[in-house]
This record gives C-alpha cells, sequence and structure tokens, in this order.
C-alpha cells in the first residue's frame, strides 16, 4: 500500500522461508521466531521523526523545567514541596498504565495504522491539560492537569518510540537513537528561552511549547505513512490476560531481561547521582546552594552539548561499526569515571570536568541503549507496545525510589548536619558501571 505524499518505501516484516545457517540458535530462542527483515526507511521518516520527539519534549518538558514551578508559586506560595507532589503522582500514573497503553496499541486496527491515533488522541489530551493548569484554581486541579498532561504526552511519546521498533531495521537504529537523543536534550532548552518572556501569562506560559509540539506531532502524523493495521489477526483477551500483559517469563527472553537490568541500574544511578547536585556543589565550595545556581546553569548548557556529542557519536559509531555491547559499557565507564571524578573533586574545575565527563557518558550509554532495546524486544510484530511499556519500569522505579535510597546513604558515617556525598556519588558509579557490564551478558546483538 502506497501514500501519495509519502515516497518512502512501505516496511513490511518479511520472514524468512527457513532459518539460515548463519543466524545463531539463541536468536531464533529470544525472540521464538524467525528474525525479520526490514527495508531502510527514507530522509522523511527520520527527520520528521527527530522533530515529532522534539515537539513532545518541548510540549512536555518545559512545564517540568518552569512552568509548573511558576505555577504551584502563584497558587500556594511557600509550598515548594507541592511541586514534587504533582510530579511524582504524574509519573506514577504513567508508570502503572504504560503497559496497558501499549497492548492496546498493539491490538489497534483502523485503516491508519496502530500508532497514529494514539499519537492524535495523547496530542489532543496533552494540550487540554496544558490549557487545564493554565487556569487551575489551587493545587489539586493542577495536580490533575499534570497527570493528564504526562498521560497524553506521554502516549505520543511512546508511540513514537514503538514506531521505530516497528520500522527501523538493525543498521539504522543507533544513528536514529542518537539524533532523537540529541533533539530530546535540546528541547526543554529552547523550551525555557521561549517562554522565559511570559512568567507572567500563565496560558502562553503552558501554550507556546504545546503548540511546537501540535505542530510538529502533526508533521509526523500527517506525513509519515503507517500501513493500514485492519487486517492484522488479534487474539481475544480478557481483564485477566490484560493483567498477565504486565507479566513475561524472563527465561523466554533473557536478552531482553538483561538489558532491562541494565538499564535499571544505569537510571538508578544516574538518578542517585543528579538528584543532590545543587547541594553536592553547595556543600563542596562551601556557599549557599542559591549561590551555586548560575553554575548549575551554565553546566546545565556545556551539559547538553556533551551529552549531543555523546549520543550523536556513539549512536552512529554503533551503526559503523555494528556493535552495540561495547559503546554501552563505554557510556557507563565515561559516567563512573565522572561520578568518582566529582566525589574526589577538591575544587570547581574538577567538579565541572566530572560533571562533563557524566554527560558524555550519558549520551553515549542512553542512545546506544536505545537501539539495543530495539535489537532485542521480543515479539516486535504482534507486541512491540507491550515490551516498550514493560521496559518503561526500569526507568520508572528509579527515578521514584533513588531518591529516597540516596537520602539514607548520605547519613552514613557522617554527625550532625553533614552528608556523605562522596558515598553517594561512588555507589551511583559503581551502579552505572554495573549496568554496562551487565548488558555484556546479551548473547544475540554484538
Amino acid at each position: 500500500m502506497t501514500n501519495p505524499i509519502d515516497d518512502e518505501p512501505v516496511i513490511a516484516a518479511m520472514p524468512t522461508a527457513m532459518p539460515s545457517p548463519s543466524v545463531p540458535a539463541e536468536i531464533l530462542d529470544e525472540q521464538d521466531r524467525i528474525p525479520s527483515t526490514l527495508e531502510k526507511v527514507g530522509a522523511r521518516y527520520i527527520w520528521f521523526m527527530v522533530l515529532a520527539q522534539f515537539g513532545v519534549f518541548m510540549a512536555f518538558i518545559t512545564p517540568i523545567a518552569i512552568s509548573l514551578a511558576i505555577r504551584v508559586q502563584a497558587i500556594a506560595p511557600g509550598h515548594d514541596e507541592y511541586l514534587g507532589y504533582i510530579t511524582g503522582a504524574g509519573a506514577l500514573f504513567v508508570m502503572v498504565t504504560a503497559p496497558f497503553m501499549g497492548v492496546w496499541s498493539d491490538r489497534t486496527r483502523t485503516r491508519i495504522g496502530r500508532r497514529r491515533p494514539f499519537m492524535i488522541g495523547g496530542m489532543i489530551v496533552g494540550v487540554i491539560s496544558l490549557v487545564w493548569m493554565a487556569v487551575a484554581p489551587s493545587i489539586v486541579p493542577l495536580g490533575l492537569g499534570w497527570i493528564l498532561a504526562q498521560w497524553g504526552w506521554g502516549t505520543v511519546f511512546s508511540n513514537l518510540g514503538i514506531s521505530t521498533a516497528d520500522r527501523l531495521p538493525e543498521s539504522q537504529r543507533g544513528k536514529v537513537a542518537g539524533l532523537t537523543g540529541f533533539a530530546t536534550q535540546i528541547a526543554p532548552v529552547f523550551g525555557v528561552i521561549l517562554t522565559s518572556g511570559f512568567t507572567g501569562n500563565p496560558l502562553l506560559l503552558f501554550l507556546l511549547p504545546g503548540a511546537v509540539g501540535v505542530v510538529l506531532v502533526t508533521l509526523f502524523v500527517t506525513l509519515v505513512h503507517e500501513d493500514d493495521s485492519r487486517g492484522l489477526p488479534r487474539e481475544r483477551i480478557g481483564f485477566a490476560g490484560l493483567l498477565g500483559k504486565y507479566l513475561y517469563n524472563p527465561r523466554r527472553y533473557p536478552d531482553f531481561s538483561w538489558n532491562w537490568l541494565g538499564r535499571f541500574l544505569f537510571y538508578f544511578g544516574l538518578t542517585l547521582n543528579t538528584t543532590f547536585t545543587a547541594f553536592f556543589f553547595a556543600s563542596r565550595l562551601g556557599v549557599p546552594v542559591t549561590e551555586v545556581a548560575g553554575i548549575i546553569a551554565a553546566l546545565g548548557g556545556a551539559g547538553v552539548l556533551a551529552v549531543t556529542a555523546g549520543a550523536i557519536g556513539g549512536g552512529f559509531l554503533s551503526d559503523r561499526f555494528r556493535r552495540r555491547k561495547v559503546f554501552v559499557l563505554l557510556g557507563g565507564a565515561l559516567m563512573a569515571a565522572g561520578m568518582l571524578t566529582m566525589a574526589l573533586a577538591p575544587g570547581l574545575p574538577t567538579l565541572i570536568t566530572g560533571s562533563l565527563i557524566v554527560s558524555t557518558g550519558i549520551g553515549a550509554f542512553s542512545a546506544v541503549d536505545q537501539a539495543l532495546l530495539l535489537d532485542v524486544l521480543p515479539e516486535k510484530e504482534t507486541d512491540a507496545g507491550r515490551f516498550m511499556g514493560i521496559t518503561g519500569f526500569a526507568t520508572s522505579i528509579p527515578q521514584a525510589a533513588a531518591p529516597l535510597v540516596a537520602s539514607g546513604i548520605l547519613l552514613i558515617g557522617v554527625s550532625g548536619h553533614e552528608k556523605n556525598y562522596s558515598l553517594l556519588f561512588i555507589i551511583a558509579a559503581a551502579l552505572v558501571l554495573l549496568g554496562g557490564l551487565v548488558i555484556l551478558r546479551i548473547r544475540s546483538v554484538r
């Protein structure tokens, strides 16, 4: 099936008639099927995917960066803790519903495909939620609006990711992961710049970045073809069957499980490292937290460049050399080295150096690991959304639990008002390095 507005080749899964002697048996066991071949996607798909993910992060992350904090301060002055409650509630809701949304997407049968209806619906919910938050009269409605925003824009973002699982061949996964990683890093920066002059206008504060998201996602939905899914088979499942989709047998898909564990360790270590960054800098420099804001902001800008270099460099090189695991391990090792540098830093120059090394490692690990995930994702033809939703637990659980664990680590071996930041960063370094080492257990990908 062709689309007159899309010059890309239609991408279809084409199982081979019989296993090739060169295909390792463990790959067949891992996927429980004969590997399928996907044709390369055209430049149109890649660049509209990059723009769409940029737009989603512009609409979705800008509120976290500035808009929500301003609204909380306006509605409930002096209660900054409400921001944590709101963002935590939204993250919890998305974590619980992500596999269900993935299963629903997998089982959708429409003329415009399985993924595009959820991008459209999520975008509509996301825009409504932005307006809701802009006019919310109190904290509870604001919190409900943010839950809807995370659900709506999160649904768009997850289906963009599932689309890459549906369509990208192995030879393009690293490059696309690097480019989308770059886009999602710079989007919040542009969002903050765009809204910085409208802090007194709540509606524009939320809707300007939202409008960018709507335009760029709409371009993807309308100009990138997805095959009609009405002819695909669909099994009947009840409520018990749906709940069962939240679980899977790790022994059946060991490589996916190792990737999940590596990602979990990585994000746990990363969250330990980032949660108390401002307090850590203040402690090491011997100044109040308010005085390190400028340093943190400058590091954030430089960090975006370092993350971008790691993401694009790692992604393109992993495709070029057809190797994933070595680049994921290198990313974890770089992060560990940067965290240890920060933990032992005697002054500001060393702290900055360590922070930039960490950022480079983040880019390399996250981009190449995303490509690796697509390589080992089980049941791509039928349950890609489900397994992408399960993968989300590997990031959402650490983001919820790590700050609580970090609070306990900071009290080990100190007294009074002191905090053991060195131990916290050393443990974080060990976790991200372990995350990279665990990836080496994957057998079906080099």
